[in-house]
Protein backbone atom coordinates (compact mmCIF):
# COMPACT_ATOMS: atom_id res chain seq x y z
CA UNK A 1 0.00 0.00 0.00
CA UNK A 2 1.32 3.33 -1.10
CA UNK A 3 1.60 5.86 1.46
CA UNK A 4 -1.60 8.41 -0.10
CA UNK A 5 -3.55 5.37 -0.15
CA UNK A 6 -2.40 4.29 3.64
CA UNK A 7 -2.94 7.86 4.85
CA UNK A 8 -6.42 7.90 3.25
CA UNK A 9 -7.20 4.53 5.20
CA UNK A 10 -5.94 6.51 8.44
CA UNK A 11 -7.86 9.40 8.04
CA UNK A 12 -11.00 6.80 7.99
CA UNK A 13 -10.29 5.59 11.29
CA UNK A 14 -9.77 9.04 12.55
CA UNK A 15 -13.22 9.67 11.55
CA UNK A 16 -15.12 6.64 12.60
CA UNK A 17 -12.65 7.01 15.71
CA UNK A 18 -11.64 3.44 15.93
CA UNK A 19 -10.39 2.32 19.19
CA UNK A 20 -8.83 -0.80 17.95
CA UNK A 21 -6.49 0.92 15.83
CA UNK A 22 -5.20 3.30 18.35
CA UNK A 23 -2.02 2.13 18.56
CA UNK A 24 -1.02 1.69 15.09
CA UNK A 25 -0.54 5.80 14.61
CA UNK A 26 -0.93 8.94 16.22
CA UNK A 27 -2.58 12.27 13.95
CA UNK A 28 -1.23 15.65 14.43
CA UNK A 29 -3.20 19.31 13.83
CA UNK A 30 -0.65 21.71 12.39
CA UNK A 31 -3.50 24.42 13.58
CA UNK A 32 -3.26 23.44 17.38
CA UNK A 33 0.33 21.69 17.53
CA UNK A 34 -1.55 18.69 19.01
CA UNK A 35 -1.27 14.78 18.62
CA UNK A 36 -3.73 12.62 19.58
CA UNK A 37 -4.96 8.94 19.20
CA UNK A 38 -7.22 7.88 16.07
CA UNK A 39 -10.11 7.30 19.13
CA UNK A 40 -9.93 10.77 20.49
CA UNK A 41 -13.21 12.26 21.47
CA UNK A 42 -11.87 15.70 20.74
CA UNK A 43 -13.44 17.71 17.68
CA UNK A 44 -12.11 15.86 14.05
CA UNK A 45 -9.38 18.35 12.42
CA UNK A 46 -9.54 19.23 8.84
CA UNK A 47 -8.21 17.01 6.70
CA UNK A 48 -5.78 19.27 5.43
CA UNK A 49 -4.33 20.32 8.79
CA UNK A 50 -3.85 16.50 9.45
CA UNK A 51 -0.22 14.91 9.62
CA UNK A 52 0.39 11.12 10.18
CA UNK A 53 3.27 9.76 12.61
CA UNK A 54 4.10 6.06 13.49
CA UNK A 55 3.89 6.74 17.39
CA UNK A 56 3.78 9.80 20.04
CA UNK A 57 7.55 10.26 20.05
CA UNK A 58 8.03 10.91 16.35
CA UNK A 59 5.00 13.31 16.82
CA UNK A 60 6.75 14.54 19.92
CA UNK A 61 10.35 15.15 17.77
CA UNK A 62 8.57 17.04 15.04
CA UNK A 63 7.15 19.27 17.61
CA UNK A 64 4.12 18.43 18.35
CA UNK A 65 2.04 18.32 22.09
CA UNK A 66 0.23 15.47 23.22
CA UNK A 67 -3.63 15.57 24.03
CA UNK A 68 -4.98 16.30 27.11
CA UNK A 69 -8.08 14.27 26.60
CA UNK A 70 -6.56 10.98 24.90
CA UNK A 71 -3.34 11.13 26.39
CA UNK A 72 -0.91 9.49 23.48
CA UNK A 73 1.66 9.28 25.00
CA UNK A 74 0.53 7.45 27.46
CA UNK A 75 0.16 3.96 27.96
CA UNK A 76 -3.01 2.79 25.43
CA UNK A 77 -5.92 1.39 27.04
CA UNK A 78 -5.66 -1.50 24.83
CA UNK A 79 -2.14 -2.20 26.08
CA UNK A 80 -3.03 -1.62 29.33
CA UNK A 81 -6.03 -4.23 29.41
CA UNK A 82 -3.69 -6.62 27.80
CA UNK A 83 -0.96 -5.80 30.73
CA UNK A 84 -4.00 -6.67 32.62
CA UNK A 85 -4.93 -9.83 30.97
CA UNK A 86 -1.33 -11.24 31.35
CA UNK A 87 -1.22 -10.86 34.54
CA UNK A 88 -4.59 -12.03 35.56
CA UNK A 89 -3.31 -15.45 33.26
CA UNK A 90 -0.09 -16.01 34.90
CA UNK A 91 -1.53 -15.72 38.44
CA UNK A 92 -4.07 -18.09 37.40
CA UNK A 93 -1.41 -20.66 36.32
CA UNK A 94 0.62 -20.25 38.41
CA UNK A 95 -1.52 -20.83 41.81
CA UNK A 96 -2.36 -24.77 43.14
CA UNK A 97 -5.67 -23.46 43.19
CA UNK A 98 -7.69 -21.03 41.09
CA UNK A 99 -8.10 -17.97 42.87
CA UNK A 100 -11.32 -16.21 43.22
CA UNK A 101 -12.49 -13.71 41.63
CA UNK A 102 -12.41 -11.28 44.48
CA UNK A 103 -8.72 -11.84 45.14
CA UNK A 104 -7.91 -11.72 41.58
CA UNK A 105 -8.85 -8.35 41.68
CA UNK A 106 -7.54 -7.52 45.14
CA UNK A 107 -4.14 -8.47 43.60
CA UNK A 108 -4.57 -6.55 40.52
CA UNK A 109 -5.89 -3.38 42.05
CA UNK A 110 -9.46 -3.22 40.10
CA UNK A 111 -12.76 -4.18 41.03
CA UNK A 112 -14.09 -7.19 40.05
CA UNK A 113 -16.66 -6.21 37.34
CA UNK A 114 -13.94 -4.21 35.42
CA UNK A 115 -12.00 -7.33 35.66
CA UNK A 116 -14.21 -10.13 34.77
CA UNK A 117 -15.17 -7.67 31.70
CA UNK A 118 -11.83 -6.73 30.40
CA UNK A 119 -10.72 -10.39 30.56
CA UNK A 120 -14.25 -12.06 29.35
CA UNK A 121 -13.54 -9.69 26.19
CA UNK A 122 -9.98 -10.48 25.43
CA UNK A 123 -10.43 -14.05 26.01
CA UNK A 124 -13.51 -15.46 25.55
CA UNK A 125 -14.06 -16.63 29.09
CA UNK A 126 -14.62 -15.68 32.40
CA UNK A 127 -11.53 -16.22 35.04
CA UNK A 128 -13.01 -19.56 36.27
CA UNK A 129 -13.99 -20.72 33.28
CA UNK A 130 -10.25 -19.90 32.06
CA UNK A 131 -9.14 -21.65 35.54
CA UNK A 132 -11.17 -24.56 34.71
CA UNK A 133 -9.68 -25.13 31.07
CA UNK A 134 -5.95 -25.34 32.34
CA UNK A 135 -7.08 -27.32 34.99
CA UNK A 136 -8.17 -29.56 32.48
CA UNK A 137 -5.29 -28.96 30.20
CA UNK A 138 -3.29 -30.06 33.02
CA UNK A 139 -5.18 -33.12 33.95
CA UNK A 140 -4.96 -34.46 30.29
CA UNK A 141 -1.07 -33.81 30.16
CA UNK A 142 -0.98 -35.89 33.47
CA UNK A 143 -2.90 -38.70 32.56
CA UNK A 144 -1.21 -38.97 29.35
CA UNK A 145 2.35 -38.96 31.63
CA UNK A 146 3.48 -42.86 31.63
CA UNK A 147 3.40 -44.52 35.95
CA UNK A 148 0.52 -41.68 36.80
CA UNK A 149 -2.39 -43.00 38.59
CA UNK A 150 -5.92 -41.65 38.00
CA UNK A 151 -6.27 -40.40 41.83
CA UNK A 152 -2.52 -38.73 41.35
CA UNK A 153 -3.34 -36.64 38.22
CA UNK A 154 -6.56 -35.35 40.22
CA UNK A 155 -4.99 -33.51 42.58
CA UNK A 156 -1.71 -32.71 40.30
CA UNK A 157 -4.03 -30.99 38.15
CA UNK A 158 -5.75 -29.02 40.95
CA UNK A 159 -9.16 -30.52 41.63
CA UNK A 160 -10.08 -30.34 45.47
CA UNK A 161 -11.52 -33.99 45.22
CA UNK A 162 -12.33 -36.97 43.29
CA UNK A 163 -15.99 -36.31 42.95
CA UNK A 164 -15.15 -32.52 41.76
CA UNK A 165 -13.31 -33.84 38.57
CA UNK A 166 -15.74 -37.13 37.83
CA UNK A 167 -18.36 -34.75 37.61
CA UNK A 168 -16.50 -32.76 34.67
CA UNK A 169 -14.72 -35.77 33.42
CA UNK A 170 -16.82 -36.79 30.39
CA UNK A 171 -17.02 -33.32 28.64
CA UNK A 172 -13.75 -32.41 29.61
CA UNK A 173 -12.15 -36.15 27.81
CA UNK A 174 -15.08 -37.22 26.17
CA UNK A 175 -14.12 -40.85 27.78
CA UNK A 176 -13.50 -42.20 31.08
CA UNK A 177 -10.29 -41.01 32.38
CA UNK A 178 -9.10 -44.68 32.82
CA UNK A 179 -9.26 -44.72 29.00
CA UNK A 180 -7.95 -41.18 28.12
CA UNK A 181 -4.74 -42.35 29.65
CA UNK A 182 -4.65 -45.88 27.70
CA UNK A 183 -5.31 -43.93 24.29
CA UNK A 184 -8.64 -45.26 24.37
CA UNK A 185 -8.60 -48.48 25.50
CA UNK A 186 -11.43 -50.32 26.17
CA UNK A 187 -13.62 -47.33 24.05
CA UNK A 188 -15.66 -49.06 20.97
CA UNK A 189 -15.76 -46.39 18.17
CA UNK A 190 -17.17 -47.58 15.05
CA UNK A 191 -16.74 -46.20 11.68
CA UNK A 192 -17.06 -46.21 7.88
CA UNK A 193 -15.29 -44.30 4.94
CA UNK A 194 -17.59 -43.89 1.76
CA UNK A 195 -17.38 -41.62 -1.51
CA UNK A 196 -19.53 -38.45 -1.57
CA UNK A 197 -19.31 -34.92 -3.93
CA UNK A 198 -16.58 -33.66 -1.91
CA UNK A 199 -14.55 -36.48 -1.96
CA UNK A 200 -14.12 -39.31 0.65
CA UNK A 201 -15.35 -39.28 3.63
CA UNK A 202 -15.51 -41.07 7.15
CA UNK A 203 -17.97 -41.19 9.84
CA UNK A 204 -17.40 -42.27 13.61
CA UNK A 205 -19.80 -42.83 16.15
CA UNK A 206 -18.89 -43.82 19.77
CA UNK A 207 -20.82 -44.56 22.54
CA UNK A 208 -21.98 -41.08 23.09
CA UNK A 209 -22.80 -40.02 19.49
CA UNK A 210 -20.96 -39.09 16.07
CA UNK A 211 -17.55 -37.95 16.95
CA UNK A 212 -15.74 -37.62 13.84
CA UNK A 213 -17.62 -36.70 10.23
CA UNK A 214 -14.19 -35.73 8.45
CA UNK A 215 -13.06 -35.36 4.44
CA UNK A 216 -10.48 -35.61 2.28
CA UNK A 217 -9.24 -36.96 -0.84
CA UNK A 218 -8.16 -40.16 0.14
CA UNK A 219 -9.50 -42.73 2.65
CA UNK A 220 -6.72 -44.14 4.57
CA UNK A 221 -5.53 -41.33 5.41
CA UNK A 222 -9.09 -39.93 7.23
CA UNK A 223 -8.84 -43.78 9.19
CA UNK A 224 -5.31 -43.06 9.89
CA UNK A 225 -5.81 -39.82 11.17
CA UNK A 226 -8.56 -41.39 13.26
CA UNK A 227 -6.59 -43.65 14.52
CA UNK A 228 -3.71 -41.01 15.85
CA UNK A 229 -6.48 -39.79 18.25
CA UNK A 230 -7.60 -42.49 19.59
CA UNK A 231 -4.53 -45.04 19.04
CA UNK A 232 -5.76 -47.62 22.12
CA UNK A 233 -9.85 -47.51 21.12
CA UNK A 234 -11.01 -50.61 19.75
CA UNK A 235 -11.96 -49.46 16.47
CA UNK A 236 -14.65 -51.07 14.53
CA UNK A 237 -15.99 -51.05 10.91
CA UNK A 238 -19.42 -50.55 10.61
CA UNK A 239 -21.99 -53.41 10.34
CA UNK A 240 -25.03 -53.57 8.60
CA UNK A 241 -26.75 -51.71 11.27
CA UNK A 242 -24.56 -49.11 10.94
CA UNK A 243 -25.24 -48.26 7.52
CA UNK A 244 -28.05 -46.02 8.57
CA UNK A 245 -25.84 -44.54 10.57
CA UNK A 246 -23.46 -43.97 7.07
CA UNK A 247 -26.49 -43.00 5.08
CA UNK A 248 -27.85 -40.27 7.34
CA UNK A 249 -24.58 -38.57 7.59
CA UNK A 250 -23.86 -39.05 3.75
CA UNK A 251 -27.17 -37.39 3.02
CA UNK A 252 -26.66 -34.62 5.53
CA UNK A 253 -23.36 -33.83 4.13
CA UNK A 254 -25.14 -33.71 0.38
CA UNK A 255 -27.95 -31.91 1.70
CA UNK A 256 -27.32 -29.95 5.10
CA UNK A 257 -30.85 -28.73 4.77
CA UNK A 258 -31.79 -32.49 5.42
CA UNK A 259 -30.74 -32.14 8.70
CA UNK A 260 -29.07 -34.21 11.63
CA UNK A 261 -31.42 -36.17 13.61
CA UNK A 262 -28.41 -37.98 15.74
CA UNK A 263 -26.71 -37.11 18.71
CA UNK A 264 -23.05 -35.50 18.52
CA UNK A 265 -20.04 -36.06 20.70
CA UNK A 266 -18.42 -33.12 20.91
CA UNK A 267 -15.61 -32.96 23.53
CA UNK A 268 -13.17 -30.13 23.56
CA UNK A 269 -12.45 -26.74 25.72
CA UNK A 270 -14.79 -24.79 27.10
CA UNK A 271 -13.96 -21.99 24.84
CA UNK A 272 -13.84 -24.26 21.64
CA UNK A 273 -17.67 -25.72 22.98
CA UNK A 274 -18.67 -21.89 23.19
CA UNK A 275 -17.33 -21.18 19.73
CA UNK A 276 -18.63 -24.72 18.04
CA UNK A 277 -22.44 -23.64 19.62
CA UNK A 278 -21.83 -20.15 18.42
CA UNK A 279 -21.43 -22.14 14.94
CA UNK A 280 -24.07 -24.27 14.92
CA UNK A 281 -26.51 -21.45 15.34
CA UNK A 282 -25.45 -19.81 12.27
CA UNK A 283 -28.84 -20.05 9.96
CA UNK A 284 -28.09 -22.11 6.91
CA UNK A 285 -27.44 -20.05 3.64
CA UNK A 286 -25.97 -17.29 6.41
CA UNK A 287 -22.01 -16.75 7.40
CA UNK A 288 -20.48 -14.73 9.95
CA UNK A 289 -17.28 -13.31 10.01
CA UNK A 290 -14.72 -14.55 12.56
CA UNK A 291 -15.17 -11.04 14.14
CA UNK A 292 -18.67 -11.62 14.45
CA UNK A 293 -18.15 -14.83 15.79
CA UNK A 294 -15.87 -13.20 18.54
CA UNK A 295 -18.53 -10.75 19.41
CA UNK A 296 -21.12 -13.33 19.39
CA UNK A 297 -19.41 -14.90 22.73
CA UNK A 298 -18.91 -11.73 23.96
CA UNK A 299 -15.14 -12.11 23.14
CA UNK A 300 -14.58 -9.45 20.60
CA UNK A 301 -11.20 -9.48 21.26
CA UNK A 302 -10.63 -13.58 20.51
CA UNK A 303 -10.67 -13.61 16.97
CA UNK A 304 -7.28 -15.59 16.79
CA UNK A 305 -8.77 -18.19 19.18
CA UNK A 306 -12.23 -18.30 17.41
CA UNK A 307 -10.13 -19.47 14.23
CA UNK A 308 -8.24 -21.82 15.58
CA UNK A 309 -11.31 -23.10 17.71
CA UNK A 310 -12.48 -23.47 14.31
CA UNK A 311 -9.80 -25.30 12.87
CA UNK A 312 -10.08 -27.62 15.66
CA UNK A 313 -13.45 -28.65 14.84
CA UNK A 314 -13.87 -32.75 13.98
CA UNK A 315 -17.89 -32.96 12.38
CA UNK A 316 -17.37 -31.20 9.30
CA UNK A 317 -20.89 -29.44 8.10
CA UNK A 318 -22.41 -30.63 11.64
CA UNK A 319 -20.33 -27.91 13.21
CA UNK A 320 -20.57 -25.47 9.98
CA UNK A 321 -17.72 -24.18 10.40
CA UNK A 322 -17.32 -23.84 6.21
CA UNK A 323 -19.99 -20.75 7.01
CA UNK A 324 -17.35 -18.83 8.79
CA UNK A 325 -15.83 -15.99 6.51
CA UNK A 326 -13.03 -13.28 6.23
CA UNK A 327 -14.91 -9.95 7.43
CA UNK A 328 -14.65 -9.01 3.41
CA UNK A 329 -16.55 -11.72 2.57
CA UNK A 330 -13.59 -13.61 1.09
CA UNK A 331 -13.30 -17.98 2.02
CA UNK A 332 -10.15 -18.28 4.38
CA UNK A 333 -8.36 -21.78 5.25
CA UNK A 334 -10.92 -24.55 5.47
CA UNK A 335 -9.62 -27.98 7.42
CA UNK A 336 -10.42 -30.09 4.62
CA UNK A 337 -10.19 -27.97 1.66
CA UNK A 338 -11.15 -23.73 0.28
CA UNK A 339 -12.67 -25.66 -2.49
CA UNK A 340 -15.08 -28.04 -0.16
CA UNK A 341 -16.12 -24.86 1.73
CA UNK A 342 -16.68 -22.93 -1.46
CA UNK A 343 -19.07 -25.94 -2.72
CA UNK A 344 -20.39 -25.92 0.92
CA UNK A 345 -21.32 -22.21 0.80
CA UNK A 346 -22.82 -22.70 -2.39
CA UNK A 347 -25.41 -25.40 -2.24
CA UNK A 348 -26.68 -23.75 1.51
CA UNK A 349 -27.58 -21.00 -1.06
CA UNK A 350 -31.21 -19.99 -0.97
Amino acid sequence: MDTAARDDERWRDIQARRAALQDDFVYAVQTTGVFCRPSCPARRPRRENVSFFADATAAAAAGFRACLRCRPDAASPTASRAELVTHLCRMIDEAEHAPTLARLAQASGVSAFHLQRVFKQATGLTPRQYAQGRRAGRMRNTLAAAGTSVTQAIYEAGFGSGAGFYEQADRMLGMTPRAFRSGGENTTIRYATTETSLGALLAAVSERGVCAITLGDDPATLVADLRERFPRAALLTGDDSFDETVRQVVSFVENPRAGLALPLDLHGTLFQQRVWQALMAIPLGETRSYTQVATEIGAPSAVRAVATACAANKLAVAVPCHRVVRHDGGLSGYRWGVERKRRLLEREKP
